[in-house]
């Protein structure tokens, strides 16, 4: 227990010192492009750096890999040049029994990350969609689900429309069971429409089996009720902006993603993108254990056996393909090309097979 308690407090001071250097290098990084995005903008310092703060997390915890494989090399490097290993395995314990303190903590750090790191994650980058596209446009999203089904805001001289549907088509150009209310640039009701469905047309909503109700002050609603097989607003609003008011899965918490998987559901909305997001990030902790044998399988040798660049390099090289091929398998799913639990889960447990495979023929032949 003393050993695998030397292991870890080494093996944690490399993590999370790797994390503190990357926080830095990503914070200047994207300090500079905040500053170049909104030059324009009426934004001061203090708020390019409130920004940049809230970009940091989201970037930072997509490299947790990288550093987790950097840490692992580390760690074992410097256990071979001081010949810790070789003391190891002359008192008769294998080497590969080292690997069980830093392969439990990238394990526990992946778990640690999704149940608490991420709904951070997910807060900031909503903040910082929402405060950025306030500083392009003048206004935050437009779309948001409930219990009741989809609500929509658009604006324009007219003034401003909220729309509420019960459900949706799948790219959110048709809505179904919909109500339009209207009101005035200085916010007093207007009118009143429900339909039985609203197609979105380049500028305009076209309603089929409209009922308009005037809420003017003044005004009987139920006596000036006007019906019209169809009806046509005028609509400031396109596919790709509806689209993206969902925002990227990440902007989600995990805690909180199956019950927004359901409120898409219901909606008529595609899920899919979603639920390939849920099923990786619940797969998280096994690619970072992945990221420590696959480290360890080319470093856990003497430093004097020669070829140690050649090593580091190798191990680097495969973390990379490793993780791209776990992008390709996420946007497979995502595109309905392969099952969703398969391209979640699948990269992260081949992974852990070819890094186990690799360490045994690196330690036993």
């Amino acid at each position: 227990m003393i050993l695998h308690g030397y292991f870890i407090r080494k093996f944690l001071g490399l993590f999370f010192g790797l994390l503190l250097l990357f926080f830095v290098f990503q914070a200047l990084i994207d300090l500079i492009e905040t500053v170049r995005r909104f030059q324009g903008a009426d934004v001061t310092f203090w708020g390019l750096i409130s920004l940049t703060l809230l970009n940091v997390p989201q970037g930072l915890y997509q490299i947790i890999p990288l550093v987790m494989i950097l840490a692992t090399v580390s760690l074992f490097l410097g256990l071979a040049r001081s010949s810790e290993l070789v003391v190891v395995r002359a008192t008769g314990r294998s080497a590969l029994r080292a690997l069980i303190a830093p392969a439990s903590m990238a394990f526990l750090i992946g778990v640690i990350l999704v149940a608490m790191f991420n709904p951070i994650v997910a807060a900031t980058t909503k903040r910082f969609h929402d405060k950025s596209q306030e500083l392009r446009d003048g206004s935050i999203d437009v779309l948001s689900l409930s219990a009741e089904g989809l609500w929509l805001r658009q604006g324009g001289a007219e003034g401003q429309t909220v729309i509420r549907a019960t459900s949706a088509n799948p790219d959110a150009t048709v809505l179904y069971d919909v109500t339009f209310l209207s009101y005035a640039p200085k916010g007093g009701p207007l009118k009143r429409v429900e339909a039985a469905e609203a197609r979105l047309e380049p500028g305009a909503w076209e309603l089929t089996d409209a009922t308009v109700w005037p809420l003017s002050s003044g005004v009987n609603p139920e006596g000036s009720v006007a019906r019209h097989l169809t009806l046509r607003i005028s609509s400031t609003l396109t596919q790709e902006r509806i689209l993206e008011s969902f925002g990227a899965p990440s902007a989600i918490s995990v805690w909180d993603l199956p019950a927004f998987i359901k409120q898409l559901d219901q909606a008529g909305f595609s899920t899919r993108r979603h639920a390939v997001w849920l099923q990786m990030e619940l797969a998280q902790p096994l690619f970072l254990l992945a990221m420590v044998l696959v480290g360890a399988a080319f470093t856990m040798r003497h430093g004097r056996g020669g070829g140690t660049g050649l090593a580091v390099l190798a191990s680097v090289l495969l973390s990379f393909g490793l993780y791209y091929i776990r992008n390709f398998a996420q946007v497979l799913g995502e595109n309905g090309q392969i099952p969703v639990l398969l391209a979640a889960w699948a990269p992260p447990t081949a992974s852990i097979l070819l890094a186990w495979g690799l360490l045994l023929h690196m330690e036993d032949g």
